[in-house]
């Protein structure tokens, strides 16, 4: 499903885009598919806080989170909790999105920026 992309795109990004073959597989685990939602909702969060990115991109992440089911809601308060402070979380990695940037050689407002975009784009694909 395509909320996978989405779903681990922080993680490629941080990653350099190695993360994505490595963990869209591992997100059909439905608990995992869910944390790594809120942290990216709380990446997304983190993202508007600096004034790097609109709302948009959150209102699209909470719809793709709501094809997600639902999983342990504490553990998922607590991956979007890391994502508001700028910590990318998931399976078992965890990175400040600040210095993901500075291993890409970028900013944290371009990473913010391309998630925004990713994002935004995948709201045509979202039903209804």
């Amino acid at each position: 499903m395509n909320y996978r992309i989405g779903l681990v795109f922080t993680m490629a990004l941080l990653t350099g885009g190695a993360a994505y073959a490595q963990t869209a597989p591992a997100l059909s685990d439905p608990e995992q598919a869910y944390e790594a939602a809120r942290n990216q909702l709380g990446i997304l969060k983190y993202c508007q806080a600096q004034g790097f990115i609109g709302g948009d991109a959150i209102t699209v992440q909470e719809k793709l989170l709501s094809m997600v089911p639902p999983g342990d809601t504490a553990k998922g308060d607590a991956a979007e909790a890391k994502g508001v402070s700028g910590m990318v979380s998931a399976l078992g990695t965890e990175m400040m999105l600040d210095d993901g940037a500075k291993q890409q050689n970028t900013t944290s407002e371009a990473l913010c920026k391309q998630m925004e975009t990713l994002i935004n784009q995948m709201a045509a694909q979202i039903p209804g």
